[in-house]
Parts: structure tokens; sequence; C-alpha cells
């Protein structure tokens, strides 16, 4: 098992508004602009092919786009090459971390200074959520994905784990990035679900603008 002292001090990170990567989930990416396709080949070239996703944080009156202090930290476990030379890679959540600092220099894409403490539990077992009513949530769920008018193979759905379910919908759900931020911040599985109860019943009560409601 990976400790956080066998994590390194400095990772690429690639920000991406609306681009959730949680511990423990599958990220697909498309890999095409010429910085991250350098950034893509030098991690393959690292120990740990660890790649940062991070959510742009835009502060008002501040020069360049900023980033967002807690990020998720992914590693490249599966990659392939089109004819053109973009890759379609997938991203293996490993561990949330604090940026300490962004790391200047002559990279084209952007690095920092990380902290993985106060996520040990990111680099454990999968965890389980004791208070999860998961009849009242799936009947929440069928509600939005009716008024969204979207499809889902439901009987997957009963029968997933915990956090594969919960970490799922919050990464595929198309909430706002702050709202991915706050899924990606909340401390244990249970409340990662509560927040996403609490955005989905937001959506529901047409907080997006749009008449959601039967």
């Amino acid at each position: 098992m990976i400790k956080a002292t066998d994590l390194p001090d400095i990772i690429p990170v690639f920000p991406l508004p609306g681009a959730l990567l949680l511990p423990r989930s599958r990220l697909p990416l498309h890999i095409f602009e010429p910085r991250y396709l350098q950034m893509f080949e030098d991690a393959l070239k690292t120990p740990g092919r660890l790649i940062g996703m991070v959510q742009p944080n835009e502060v008002p009156g501040r020069d360049g786009t900023g980033l967002h202090t807690i990020g998720c930290a992914g590693r490249i476990t599966q990659f392939s090459e089109t004819e053109d030379g973009r890759y379609m890679i997938t991203l293996s959540g490993m561990s949330r971390f604090r940026v300490v600092s962004e790391v200047k220099g002559f990279s084209p894409y952007r690095r920092c200074e990380v902290n993985w403490d106060g996520f040990d539990r990111d680099l454990g077992r999968e965890e389980k959520d004791a208070a999860f009513e998961r009849k009242g949530f799936l009947d929440l769920l069928g509600r939005y994905f009716s008024a969204r008018d979207l499809s889902a193979d439901w009987e997957t759905l009963k029968e997933a784990e915990d956090e594969l379910l919960v970490n799922s919908l919050s990464m595929l759900l198309d909430f706002d990035p702050e709202d991915k931020q706050a899924l990606l911040e909340a401390p244990s599985l249970s409340t990662r679900r509560e927040t996403l109860v609490t955005l989905i019943e937001y959506k529901l009560r047409a907080g997006d603008g749009k008449d959601m409601m039967q």
C-alpha cells in the first residue's frame, strides 16, 4: 500500500474546470494541447506517473488563473495514441493534496509543490457509508434523471458499492466547478453523499435557472 511519504513533493497539475477526480476513481482524459502532451510524456518517465487534477480559481484583480488549494492526484494507468498524435488516457485517483505553492520554471505546463498531510484515508481501503439510505437516494436520483431526460442502468446503480456509486455520480453529474470542488473537499464519504444530495435537490428546485419541477 502506498504511503503519503512515498508521494513526491512536486507534481504537474492539470487545471481543468469541472473535471473531478476522486481517490480510487477513474477519470478519462483527452490530451491534445502541446503543453499537456509534454506533461503526459514527462509524467510517464516518473516512478509514480502522477498528474494532479485541480480546479482553476479565478480571483478578481489577480493576473492569470489561480488554483484551488485542494486537488487530487491520479496515476496514469491506461493510454492510447491516435493517428494524429493525441492521447486518450485514464487517471486512477490516488490521493488528494494541498497546493503549497506554484513552481516557477521553464516547463510549458504548471507544476506545484504539494502537501499530502491529512489525506491518509485516500490511500487506504474503500470507504463505507453506514448511514446511507439507498432507496431514498435512488428515488431522488430518479427524479433528477427524469427532469434531465437522462437514462441510467438502474440495476447497476442499485448493486454498486457505496463509494463507487457516490464518487461516480459526483464526477459525472453536470455540476458547476465550485460544486465539484465542494464534493472533492468533503472529508468523508458520508459528507460527500450529503453534499451530493444537497446539490441534486438544489437542481430540482430549478437552482440552475431551468424549470425542472414536475
